[in-house]
């Protein structure tokens, strides 16, 4: 085999430059390929020192003919070391499914590998004693630790949260002070929560060390909200608790996923007091559900007599004649409780509601929506909306029903026992003819929650969740 024209150490060089070109012409968005290429130049650098009789690992004193290609070549063999071996180190965090903080732990052991390969080359390739060398680093580094005591402390502390992983990018965390939010940043010393009031709050890694948190967002999202509640006991538990629940059924901001609760705390000659625990989907979203919530509650018990009770702190004389006699809602005063009434006079609401005909439908009955030539209004229970298997909306006392659209393919259908008032079929005819606010405003309320539903089930939204996923996981494979 005839000799190259270049010496084994010149081989090399070559071969360490070319290397270093080639990985930085492969990009950041490589590191597969990078990490191959890496490994193969260091394979063939390492063939030709072993062929060659040149250990890396030993001191060899220079001479006149080839001093500096040695050094050129061992400097190189000790980076092409480095680099192989960091490249490993981003391939297994990668691999080992750890999340984006983890770029902590990657960059303190990249670090190490830097100063462990600096040093190596040092003493192998210069013949420098490192030995005094780390002796007064350990110095320098002991007055740098004292002046630098507390971001010392956010690091660590950094690390062993990144370790821990208590939380990860993306998680809505509460703290044992009251602080919540969003947490999309995680740096060498302080984690950037984004709070519901849309605001970053910046923590020091140090503090979120040491006190409790809450993960929300494990195993879900799913987030419980408890609203407190009086009323006066003149109906049995039972009958008062199995109300306030078909009421909460009729939320559209609760997680259905969920069940809600109704909890008795406590019952005397006074009141009862009871305690409404529901889901969430997000943590922001619980203002919006308990108002909801107390909304469907107080119209539910409105329509059902039952009457709330006045606080603990309210100082009154009791009497059995203090209870309030409240009696169910009629359909005149459910009526008047709907927005969409609001066009219309007293007069007016008094003629649809005067010939009004409770009806009674059990769980899981379809509404007959679709023949009924006039209107009808919910009483008590709740009912829900849907179009094909799409649920639009939950519908609770007082929420008025009617197919106003020939071409309204939805259907309504009972959750709970359900009570609706069957209004006048010939006073709605001509209410919804001689006055077309009434009839637009029914309509558009269907409207705008079928719109909202298409919007939820959208293709756009299912890409955006896509896009999002792809997104992350592009960033992970950057590292």
């Amino acid at each position: 085999m005839p000799e190259l024209p270049i010496s084994p150490l010149m081989q090399i060089v070559l071969l360490g430059i070319a290397g270093i070109v080639i990985w930085h012409l492969q990009g950041r968005n490589r590191p597969n390929a990078r990490l191959i290429t890496q490994i193969a130049f260091f394979a063939a650098m390492t063939a030709i020192l072993v062929a060659q009789g040149i250990a890396p690992t030993r001191y060899e004193p220079l001479s006149n003919g080839n001093g500096t290609l040695l050094v050129a070549a061992k400097l190189l063999w000790w980076v092409h070391l480095a680099w192989a071996t960091i490249g490993f180190v981003r391939i297994y965090v990668v691999l080992d499914g750890r999340p984006r903080e983890a770029r902590l732990l990657q960059d303190l052991i990249v670090a190490t590998i830097y100063l462990g390969v600096t040093l190596s080359a040092l003493a192998y390739v210069f013949g420098i004693a490192i030995g005094t060398l780390v002796a007064t680093s350990g110095i320098i580094a002991i007055i740098l630790g004292l002046a630098l005591q507390s971001t010392l402390n956010d690091v660590f502390s950094g690390l062993a949260l990144t370790l821990g992983r208590p939380y990860g990018i993306g998680d809505w965390i509460l703290l044992a002070d009251g602080t919540e939010g969003r947490v999309v940043e995680n740096t060498w010393r302080s984690t950037h929560l984004l709070t519901a009031t849309n605001n970053i709050v910046v923590l020091p890694n140090s503090f979120l060390a040491k006190i409790g948190l809450t993960n929300v967002s494990r195993p879900d999202e799913a987030h419980q909200v408890a609203l407190q509640l009086r009323v006066t006991p003149t109906h049995s538990p039972q009958v008062v608790l199995e109300t306030i629940r078909q009421a909460m059924l009729a939320s559209n901001h609760s997680h259905h996923g969920h069940a809600p609760l109704v909890s008795l705390k406590g019952l005397d000659a006074l009141a009862m007091d009871i305690d409404l625990l529901f889901y969430v989907s997000h943590p922001a979203e619980r203002i919006g559900a308990r108002n909801e919530v107390a909304d469907l509650v107080y119209r539910q018990c409105r329509a059902s007599g039952i009457a709330l009770a006045p606080p603990k702190s309210a100082t009154i004389l009791w009497s059995e004649a203090a209870i309030p006699a409240a009696k169910p809602q009629s359909a005149q005063e459910l009526l008047r409780s709907n927005p969409a009434a609001d066009c219309l006079s007293d007069d007016q609401i008094t003629a649809m509601a005067q010939d009004a005909r409770l009806r009674h439908f059990p769980r899981d009955e379809l509404l007959p929506t679709g023949g009924v030539p006039g209107l009808m209004i919910i009483r008590s229970g709740a009912a829900v909306r849907s179009l094909a298997e799409t649920e639009i909306r939950r519908l609770s006392a007082g929420d008025i029903i009617g197919e106003l659209a020939a071409d309204d393919p939805s259907t309504v259908r009972a959750l709970t026992a359900l009570e609706v008032y069957e209004l006048d079929h010939h006073a709605c005819q001509a209410m919804l003819r001689d006055h077309p606010a009434f009839r637009t405003e029914i309509l558009d309320r269907q409207r705008s929650t079928a719109n909202a539903a298409n919007v939820a089930s959208a293709p756009g939204q299912a890409s955006a969740n896509t896009g999002i996923f792809l997104r992350t996981l592009h960033d992970m494979l950057r590292r």
